[in-house]
């Protein structure tokens, strides 16, 4: 039986660069890959984009709305689809996630998906959720804080200045936003140096 993948990780931890690496990998048996990733994420429009440089075109850019599993059962009728990709997975509707659950369980076909585990505020993304409570297999990917400490959260910048309110989802480098990745320690101290200065 095929399984769900959540390979999740704090900004800068690689989870672009190796969904890419494992297409490449799978393609390079001659197998055919999907790769997918939620509309809402605009960073590089239709593509993939890695920060250390390597990019790769979506298959399916996925609205809200979209029914996957339906997506992907009809491109498996044309074309056998060895193994599903998603990245940005957070973004994902929480009944997204349960069809990319029954893409592994009821077409057979592994599904990969890249994503964060909870945003600037230390909530967790609805999708992420559903992804946790569903996956076969969950995997943290590691990078460190500029202190040398792994970093677990995705602090927020607008216009070089932390910020700990607002939205959601805003999409790294539109409207000046920005995210580092920051262990908790570093994360509740530059929130207290935020709230002396409000």
């Amino acid at each position: 039986m095929a399984k769900l993948y959540f390979r999740y990780g704090a900004m800068n931890s690689g989870k672009s660069t190796a969904l890419i690496q494992v297409a490449y990998n799978y393609e390079e048996r001659g197998m055919k890959v999907v790769l997918i990733k939620p509309s809402i994420d605009t960073k590089g429009s239709d593509t993939v984009v890695s920060r250390i440089g390597v990019s790769r075109t979506v298959d399916l850019l996925v609205p809200s709305s979209m029914d996957i599993f339906a997506e992907i059962e009809r491109i498996n009728n044309d074309h056998t689809i060895s193994c599903v990709l998603a990245d940005e997975a957070q973004f994902f509707t929480p009944a997204q996630a349960e069809e990319l659950f029954r893409i592994a369980v009821i077409l057979d076909i592994p599904v990969i998906c890249y994503g964060l585990r909870s945003d600037f505020q230390m909530n967790g993304f609805p999708g992420s959720t559903r992804l946790l409570e569903l996956a076969h297999s969950i995997e943290e990917l590691k990078t460190i804080c500029s202190c040398g400490k792994k970093a677990m959260i995705n602090a927020r910048l607008v216009n070089g200045e932390y910020v700990f309110e607002g939205a959601q989802v805003a999409i790294d480098g539109e409207a000046s936003v920005e995210y580092r990745s920051v262990c908790p320690s570093c994360y509740f101290r530059l929130k207290a140096e935020h709230s002396k200065r409000q």
